[in-house]
């Protein structure tokens, strides 16, 4: 540790939201992360954290999994790139779950797909294992990431958020389950947040929220 070169380490976060599905016509999460960037530049990052990219993901399970992987795989190697071992990477999903009224940090996923509609590929499987190769549908896969102290932090922010065992089955919990896979094959964190509609909590109030979240990352991680 203290033979390291004196460079501050980065914490680099790679964010996602979701299109808009069925429904939901407007989905929040799409508008949060195309308007991140901007909305951070003017309120500031926090020190030691950079955006590494923000992507807008179809709202599907197994029919989006080669775009997922492609921006999973790009972290790491524009990371070996950088050949820095103070590089630290999070991937930060943002899902909505339009029956909410607060927002959740959800704690992990579980390996099973048991969609209530289809998803914008038409899918609709039932009690299905995300990864055969990870065994039963009960297997479960948690994040790294200290999720009661960042919902503590954001608490104290004077946001509604609680911390949370159940990311549902459908894309939200889909996308998390192979994140977090990815993650601990690769040395990066993942974490799932959920918002509400807009309708329930304002835009301006959600984007507050994902620069809060930024803060409260960089000084949890």
């Amino acid at each position: 540790m203290g033979s390291e070169a004196p460079q501050a380490a980065v914490i680099t976060v790679h964010v996602t939201g979701f299109k808009k599905f069925h429904g939901v016509s407007e989905n929040p999460t799409e508008t949060i992360v195309n308007n991140l960037t901007e909305y951070l530049k003017k309120k500031g990052l926090p020190k030691g954290l950079v955006i590494g990219s923000c992507s807008v993901l179809e709202t599907a399970g197994q029919g989006a999994l080669v775009p997922l992987y492609q921006l999973l795989q790009s972290a790491i190697t524009s990371k070996e790139s950088e050949s820095s071992s103070s590089n630290r990477i999070i991937w930060l999903h943002f899902g909505v779950n339009s029956g909410a009224t607060r927002f959740a940090i959800e704690r992990r996923a579980v390996n099973e797909a048991t969609f209530r509609c289809p998803d914008e590929m038409g899918r609709k499987p039932q009690k299905e294992p995300i990864v055969p190769s990870d065994g039963a549908i009960t297997r479960i896969r948690e994040t790294t990431l200290d999720a009661e102290e960042i919902t503590k932090a954001l608490t104290n922010k004077g946001y509604d958020v609680m911390a949370s065992d159940d990311a549902g089955r459908f894309v939200c919990n889909y996308v998390y389950y192979h994140s977090l896979r990815f993650a601990e094959q690769n040395g990066t964190k993942s974490l799932f947040v959920h918002v509400p509609l807009f309708s329930t909590i304002n835009e301006e109030t959600q984007m507050q929220f994902a620069a809060s979240l930024l803060e409260a990352l960089a000084s949890t991680c």
